[in-house]
């Protein structure tokens, strides 16, 4: 039940970095054009190499695929485009055998239609599993019985004839959300977790962990003024962003669920939580899904907008740790639902260390970071024309909003035709553009982003103020960032240029001014240097220092 991956202490997601795979989108190994098991345990001795701790496993369950896996037919198989569960096993033994521990997304919040307890649930309203799912009878003049809104889209409430009833569902319409009031609900989530961690699996990414609970009183949201609809992960022309979401999710019954999944988890040594969470105020519900003895780890969407001023960067990491009072961050700049990061926060004529910088800066905050595949090559966003759509959400949203595909892309392995990623025709179109930085090409260049990746994060190991230390900012102009990682002697100073162009500040700080900082190399970065309180540093470089 527990192997050798679980020895080195049940501490070992402070300060880890965690490497998203996208399954659909990593290797293909049996030449569908679709990634699969077989295909990640291809590269596992790549991710290994990478220097990271862990890696997080987007759904592989059997599904529909209407959004992609994260619409669950089945909690406890394999979905056959993706292998089996023998394939699984073999993948979680050669990783454990390679020193990495095995994340995988867990999404408890809705099922897939096609879920068997959905199936039994829509029959009747006198069945078994009749209160499974959230059933609301209409108003008198037919219409859903209130103002909740699905995040894809138009209202939440589908209509169910043989039920003669509406079923909630914050996603798409193909993804009913379960009665976590009904503690037989909790129950089954709770053994189909037990399955996994049975299994041997380090750790679970709980998505849309706050969505667990609705109001049981089915309470219309308050509207939202426009001036406030913008962030949280969905763009302004969406009307999900008209509304405050009060009384869809994050209510406070889901807490106690919380605590008895923290406690099933604490039966498996060195097993952890992690979960997403998008709210009103998400950093105050990851400090409050943090504490008290509920989950290991909590991460949001704060980082993943388009903002990356040094004000907003800062502002953000200081009111979470103003706020969290005992929990563990886990920061994330990218992932599989939001425009890659070298195009989001850049300008597109950045050198080619810009991407190490981005993902140096993620992993230099206090927390644990979350890698998402392609970060270490520096890919940009690909531009898939809507023919070749397969995001239902940006299918929705075109061409406004152009979905979630362009960051989906297949990995680029090498630059032929099938980028090594597939013999066949791949589920998504390789853009031209990635192929010059795929994993090959970046091998034979020293200075690519991909060898500076792993520079980086093998240097980062050997700095446990990175790891484990506290958190203070200085104070500092546009476009520098700079804070202090860990205290007294230990204690390293970080500063990264986060502009094209070379700048020079005055570091007027108390902490600066008795000249002890030493520059410490290894890093990678381009640095700068440091003079008294006088700090030069090149395009997108970093100045690390330590006291002593």
């Amino acid at each position: 039940m527990h192997d050798s991956a679980r020895r080195h202490g049940d501490t070992w997601w402070r300060g880890a970095v965690i490497y998203q795979i996208y399954p659909r989108s990593f290797r293909d190994h049996d030449g569908d054009g679709v990634g699969d098991l077989r295909g990640i345990i291809d590269k596992l001795d790549y991710v290994a190499g990478l220097g990271v701790d862990a890696i997080w496993i987007s759904p592989f369950f059997k599904s529909p695929m209407a959004d992609f896996g994260y619409d669950i037919a089945d909690y406890r198989a394999v979905d056959p485009l993706f292998g089996t569960l023998a394939d699984f096993d073999a993948l979680l033994a050669k990783a454990h055998d390679l020193g990495l521990r095995v994340m995988i997304d867990q999404v408890l919040s809705h099922t897939s239609a096609e879920h068997a307890w959905f199936k039994e649930s829509r029959a009747s309203r006198d069945n078994p599993k009749a209160d499974w799912y959230v059933w609301a009878d209409p108003r008198d003049d037919g219409t859903p019985p209130n103002n909740w809104l699905s995040l894809f889209g138009g209202v939440a409430w589908r209509w169910e004839p043989r039920r003669g009833q509406y079923y909630l569902h914050n996603f798409l319409a193909s993804q009913p959300d379960l009665n976590f009031h009904n503690p037989d609900v909790r129950t089954a989530v709770l053994d189909n977790v037990r399955f996994w961690l049975d299994r041997g699996v380090d750790g679970l990414r709980l998505d849309a962990i706050n969505f667990c609970f609705h109001d049981a009183q089915l309470r219309d949201n308050p509207p939202k003024p426009p001036e406030l609809r913008v962030g949280r992960g969905f763009s302004p022309d969406n009307p999900y962003a008209f509304q405050y979401h009060h009384h869809n999710n994050t209510q406070p019954e889901n807490l106690a669920f919380l605590a008895d999944l923290r406690a099933l988890l604490d039966r498996y040594p060195g097993a952890v939580a992690l979960g997403e969470i998008s709210s009103e105020d998400s950093l105050a519900t990851m400090d409050e899904y943090t504490r008290d003895g509920r989950l290991h780890m909590g991460y949001s969407f704060e980082l993943l907008t388009d903002d990356h001023s040094v004000d907003y960067i800062r502002g953000t990491v200081q009111t979470l740790e103003a706020q969290m009072s005992e929990g563990w961050p886990c920061w994330a700049i990218s992932n599989h639902d939001v425009q890659r990061v070298v195009t989001r926060w850049g300008r597109g004529d950045e050198p080619p260390h810009h991407a190490t910088q981005l993902s140096a800066l993620a992993c230099s905050l206090r927390g644990s970071v979350c890698v998402y595949q392609g970060e270490e090559l520096g890919l940009p966003e690909a531009e898939v024309p809507f023919e070749a759509l397969r995001d239902p959400y940006g299918i929705a949203f075109w061409p406004t909003f152009k979905g979630r595909d362009g960051c989906r892309t297949p990995m680029p392995w090498d630059a032929s035709a099938g980028a090594g990623f597939s013999r066949g025709a791949p589920w998504l179109p390789i853009p031209a553009a990635h192929l010059p930085l795929s994993v090959a090409a970046q091998e034979a260049d020293p200075q690519s982003p991909l060898h500076g990746f792993r520079r980086f994060l093998h240097w980062r190991k050997t700095q446990p103020a990175l790891l484990h230390g506290a958190i203070e900012f200085i104070d500092t102009p546009e476009p520098v960032i700079a804070f202090v990682r860990g205290r007294g002697d230990d204690a390293l100073l970080l500063a990264f240029n986060l502009s094209s162009r070379p700048v020079e500040i005055e570091l007027e700080d108390r902490r600066i001014g008795d000249g002890r900082w030493h520059r410490v190399e290894g890093h990678g970065l381009p640095s700068g240097f440091l003079d008294g309180t006088f700090l030069a540093l090149p395009s997108h470089g970093a100045w690390v220092a330590r006291r002593g």
